[in-house]
């Protein structure tokens, strides 16, 4: 180690009780993280890119300051998607800190990375308080049947109003609309039963037909517009 002169020259002084880090929570234990393998828990990051022309939820399960499991999910970039499948590949089996120091190809990711980090070192990660953390596998569980991204897609004008293309249900065929012209439910496919289906044996309209579903007033509506079309 080496010392200016100006401090070769000052006086030793006692620096007093040091209470050390302060504890954080983590898979219900109260930790004092000193060293990357002290940092356990699974939580979210969100990045943007730098124009800001796509986003990236990035859901980590770190055990031991280990990535052991990693969700990448990406909107609005189509190269995107591509960096996503590097990312997926890149993560597991590195610390966090190897993984907030590695290229994981694009900004948004990047981005999503160095906000997970933030959150899991200062104890706020979904798991903080669930005891032994969360199972490897536990991302899977925020996609839900399917295995497939939860997505909402809207459109809308001022001059003709609002459009529904995409819930968590599915793909909107249909909005339903009342006599105002008001939308007072909707129509949907869910491709992720759809596939189901079809991988079990079904034909593709017989799956079709079977991952059909509605939402809303459906039954009280005047008429049924595509959004997509109409």
């Amino acid at each position: 180690m080496t010392y200016s002169h100006e401090v070769n020259e000052m006086c030793p002084v006692a620096q007093g009780v040091a209470h050390g880090c302060a504890p954080i929570p983590e898979e219900a234990k109260w930790v004092k993280a000193k060293e990357i393998k002290d940092i356990s828990g699974f939580t979210h990051g969100i990045g943007w890119c730098a124009p800001q022309q796509g986003t990236c939820k990035l859901s980590l399960n770190i055990k031991d300051g280990v990535i052991e499991e990693a969700l990448v999910e990406t909107i609005g970039c189509s190269g995107m998607t591509h960096s996503a499948a590097m990312a997926a590949e890149i993560l597991p089996g590195r610390t966090i800190l190897e993984a907030l120091n590695t290229d994981l190809v694009c900004d948004a990711i990047n981005t999503a990375m160095r906000e997970l980090f933030l959150q899991i070192v200062y104890g706020r990660s979904q798991s903080a308080f669930s005891e032994d953390g969360l199972t490897i596998g536990a991302g899977l569980e925020d996609l839900g049947k399917g295995l497939r991204s939860q997505i909402g897609t809207m459109y809308g004008t001022k001059a003709k109003g609002p459009r529904y293309l995409e819930m968590t249900d599915g793909y909107v065929t249909d909005l339903a609309l009342n006599a105002d012209n008001e939308i007072i439910g909707y129509k949907f496919v869910n491709f992720g039963k759809m596939m189901d289906f079809i991988k079990k044996g079904d034909d593709a309209n017989t799956a079709l037909e079977k991952a059909r579903g509605q939402y809303g007033r459906v039954a009280d509506a005047v008429k049924f517009i595509d959004p997509r079309k109409q």
